[in-house]
């Protein structure tokens, strides 16, 4: 999986089309990412000791990765993603669009 925590993402397909957000959480298992503020489910918790009120709690659920585009620090932009070696045999994640390192 190419899209890491923190990076900044935009959804480009489903109800959340168009919206930004900064991944909070990827499971590369499943290919799935957890997007803050977007694809909010309600959950319906009974009363325990650690939330003794119980009751319903909003939270983001997780989007398939082919649902969301990094986003090209330079312009803006969704942009897909290369990895491109360095002179020192390191590999970076580099913008398509605009060839900057992310």
């Amino acid at each position: 999986m190419r899209i890491k925590t923190g990076d900044s993402v935009i959804v480009i397909a489903g109800k959340e089309k168009g919206k930004k957000g900064k991944v909070l959480a990827t499971y590369p298992k499943t290919e799935r990412v957890v997007v803050e503020g977007l694809n909010k489910v309600k959950r319906h918790t009974k009363p325990t000791q650690n939330n003794p009120q119980g009751g319903i709690i909003e939270k983001e659920a997780a989007l398939h990765v082919s649902n969301v585009m990094l986003i090209d620090p330079e312009s803006g932009k969704p942009t897909r993603i290369k990895m491109v070696q360095q002179a020192d045999g390191t590999k970076v994640r580099t913008a398509v669009k605009s060839g900057k390192a992310i």
